[in-house]
C-alpha cells in the first residue's frame, strides 16, 4: 500500500496506485490520477465517462461492461483509448475512484 497526497487530501493507494478510499475522491483527485494514465487534461468527454462510471459503481457495486459504457456514454468502443489510453478498466476506472475492477491486470 502507498499513500497519495493531494492538496490537503491524504489517500491510501493499492500496488496499482487505485484509491482504497474512494470518500476522499474529488476532482482533484481524478485530476492527479490522470495524469498517472497519461491523460493530461480531463476534458467533457472524460467527465462524462467519469461521472457515468462513479454513478453506476454507486448504483451497482461494480464497473458497467465496457459496451455498456460507450453505449451510455455515447461514445464507439475503440474511442474510449483514445481518451483513457490505459483502457476503460484500469484508465478510467482508476481515475473515477473505483476500486480495482475485477479481472483489471
Amino acid at each position: 500500500m502507498g499513500v497519495i497526497a493531494v492538496e490537503d487530501v491524504t489517500i491510501e493507494v493499492d500496488e496499482d496506485g487505485f484509491i482504497q478510499e474512494p470518500n476522499k475522491w474529488n476532482e482533484n483527485v481524478a485530476r492527479y490520477l490522470a495524469q498517472s494514465e497519461d491523460v493530461e487534461e480531463l476534458e467533457d468527454t472524460h467527465w462524462r465517462v467519469i461521472n457515468y462510471l462513479r454513478d453506476f459503481y454507486r448504483q451497482y457495486g461494480m464497473a458497467p461492461p465496457v459496451r455498456k459504457l460507450c453505449k451510455d456514454v455515447g461514445i464507439m468502443t475503440d474511442e474510449i483509448y483514445d481518451f483513457f489510453p490505459t483502457g476503460p478498466a484500469k484508465g478510467a476506472c482508476k481515475i473515477a475512484g473505483l476500486p480495482k475492477p475485477t479481472g483489471c491486470v
